[in-house]
């Protein structure tokens, strides 16, 4: 079996009165890049502080690499944490900057340079040691950040939002040296984001998070293609999704949102349907809808079209003549492309009419 690095067990988190976790149960395996996932306020920051020590439980049970660390100090726990700000101190070097945490536990100097030396060369940073964070770009800036953190040897390196300062372009280049970082150090990393994105494109693993609940846990692949509710389905790209309302007639299955209903020839058993903009048929099909939106996205257009049941979001390739705004469109909700929700804890969120 798997070691794990990290253990959380019943664990409570709250501020003041206001519980922010409730008994969140994870185990976080020895080696693997895990990520938090979820909007503002789902609990994924304050999950990762309490890791790291800069939060005391409610109640519950935090262990690294098997020992209990509930009450152990911040400094004492063997964490890194990355910052998105960076955190660097702008009065020192890159090499004084990768050294601070060294010189606090009172290495030897001959010890300090071995380590930071080699902490620089991992990141690529090593011809930069003499230059001010002032002097770096952002992404220079954060893999100084990742090696001070690495040279202190930690066995779980936490990091939060680290990449979100970063332009675009840096941020891609990021996600590929951080990757690359992971697997050539083999450290255990808990990345926190709410850009699905990223944690797809770098994790391991995904732990979905909804107010202080883990709503789904999995690969990657698993998360992106099976979701298993609707708020885990809308998260990851399936930006159509209906409720299904019994059809007395046994004839196909009604869909219906808090604007509209829709009727589609075949049967689903389930809670709710959810398309993503891509499966959705735009061209021919049994419905009829005005194109009410449009938008090149360079290899892709947009489109939003208004039906009974409310706006429907389908993305066409741009190869396929463009359909103005206001034109009459047919489309089809195919069940080959349809995602399957039995969801009944979010069946009320759309209310039929």
């Amino acid at each position: 079996m798997s070691n794990i690095a990290v253990s959380l067990q019943n664990l409570t988190l709250a501020y003041g009165d206001t519980i922010a976790v409730p008994s969140l149960n994870l185990d976080i395996i020895d080696g693997e890049l895990i990520a938090l996932l979820g909007p503002s306020g789902c609990g994924k920051t304050t999950t990762m502080r309490a890791i790291a020590g800069l939060m005391k439980p409610r109640s519950g049970t935090i262990l690294i690499d098997g020992k209990d660390v509930t009450k152990t100090p911040a400094n004492k726990r063997g964490v890194g944490l990355v910052f998105q700000s960076y955190a660097l101190f702008p009065h020192l070097t890159g090499f004084e900057n990768v050294a601070f945490g060294l010189r606090l536990k009172k290495r030897p100097n001959d010890e300090i340079v071995q380590r930071v030396e080699a902490g620089l060369e991992l990141v690529g940073l090593s011809h930069l040691a003499t230059r001010k964070p002032s002097e770096l770009s952002g992404g220079q800036q954060q893999r100084l950040s990742l090696a001070r953190s690495l040279v202190m040897e930690p066995k779980v390196l936490l990091l939060d939002e680290p990449l979100s300062n970063l332009d675009a372009r840096l941020r891609l280049d990021m996600r590929t040296e951080l990757q690359a970082l992971q697997r050539q150090t083999g450290i255990t990393m808990v990345f926190v984001t709410h850009d699905q994105s990223e944690a797809l494109a770098l994790a391991d693993r995904i732990v979905l998070m909804k107010n202080g609940h883990i709503e789904q846990i999995g690969s990657p692949e698993a998360l992106y293609d099976s979701p298993q509710t609707v708020f885990a389905a809308d998260f990851v790209g399936f930006e159509n999704i209906f409720s299904v309302g019994l059809n007395t007639q046994n004839e196909g299955t009604t869909i219906y949102n808090n604007t509209g209903e829709l009727t589609l020839p075949y049967q689903a058993n389930v809670s709710h349907l959810a398309w993503r903009p891509g499966g959705v048929v735009v061209g021919s099909g049994p419905h009829k809808g005005v194109v009410t939106g449009m938008a090149f996205a360079g290899d892709k257009r947009e489109y939003v079209i208004t039906t009974s049941a409310g706006k429907i979001k389908a993305d066409v390739d741009v190869s396929v003549p463009a359909i103005q705004i206001g034109e009459d469109v047919f489309f089809d909700l195919p069940e080959s492309s349809a995602r399957m929700l039995d969801d009944k804890a979010t069946q009320t969120q759309f209310k039929h009419g």
